[in-house]
């Protein structure tokens, strides 16, 4: 019980002071400009979309604004978690906070959520808002199913990004080393995804040279299940018209979103309770 209470007060303690701190009153514009105002751009009847991408309803405004979502709110994720380990240790404060009558576990997750939440509340919060924008421009509200879809894997990918940044942060002896492992993580599954695909399928034998080739598609779905985007676009990919949909197994992809929440939060755990203050 006594744990139980340390642990809600020390998560409560952590997200107010990340929640406005000021990488967050930085992000939070940001964050409004990318998922409402790409929700808002991509419901409306009247938008003018580059080459051959059309609107078919609710699931394909989420799926297209996934990419806004990629691109801000992990950033977001890295900006608040890359020294969430590394900055305590060196300060001191870790050394307190393992002397407080806690598990390392409980004391683990707690740095954890921390960051996770103090990213996936305004995120969610501007998602639940973006379903009425979609009813707004579109004159129809998305499904139940397509809406918990759309906001719960976010949610997950964002959890997939903390573990990340905890894993490097309690790896970097310093600032500097905490950073660079922070955005080259970021940098790795946001920017240069596509060229390791493409780099693995050419040594690989599969023809890279036209990425819009069937074979090279079912190959950068399957190589997809091994990068936290491509699993998030994979199954927000899912909810669209069936023949918009992924050819890569279903259960693929479930036992991906299972492994990407199980593993690196499970290894991050283990690494906090070795962790030397």
């Amino acid at each position: 019980m006594a744990s139980s209470f340390v642990f809600i007060r020390l998560l409560l303690h952590d997200l107010k002071s990340k929640m406005i701190s000021p990488r967050m009153v930085i992000l939070y514009p940001l964050l409004v400009l990318f998922i409402p105002g790409s929700v808002w751009g991509f419901a409306d009847p009247n938008a003018s979309l580059p080459g051959s991408i059309s609107v078919e309803g609710a699931s394909t405004v989420m799926f297209l604004s996934s990419l806004f979502v990629l691109l801000s709110a992990t950033l977001g994720v890295v900006l608040v978690g890359f020294d969430s380990i590394s900055k305590p240790r060196l300060t001191g404060e870790l050394t307190i906070e393992l002397a407080q009558p806690i598990s390392r576990t409980l004391l683990g997750i707690n740095h954890l959520f921390g960051v996770w939440l103090s990213v996936a509340i305004p995120v969610g919060v501007l998602q639940f808002s973006s379903l009425w924008i979609i009813e707004h421009q579109m004159g129809i509200f998305p499904s139940l199913s397509d809406s918990f879809t759309w906001i719960g894997i976010t949610a997950l990918l964002l959890l997939w990004y903390a573990s990340l940044q905890m894993i490097a942060s309690s790896m970097a002896q310093d600032l500097g080393s905490s950073v660079t492992f922070g955005v080259a993580t970021w940098m790795l599954f946001t920017l240069m995804w596509l060229l390791v695909t493409v780099v693995i399928a050419t040594i690989l034998g599969v023809d890279a040279t036209n990425t819009a080739d069937p074979t090279f598609v079912r190959f950068q779905e399957h190589a997809d299940l091994f990068s936290p985007n491509g699993v998030y676009q994979l199954v927000l990919q899912n909810r669209l018209p069936s023949v918009s949909q992924p050819t890569v197994w279903d259960g693929w992809i479930n036992l991906a979103v299972i492994g990407w929440t199980v593993i690196p939060v499970a290894f991050y755990l283990r690494r906090f309770r070795k962790l030397k203050p």
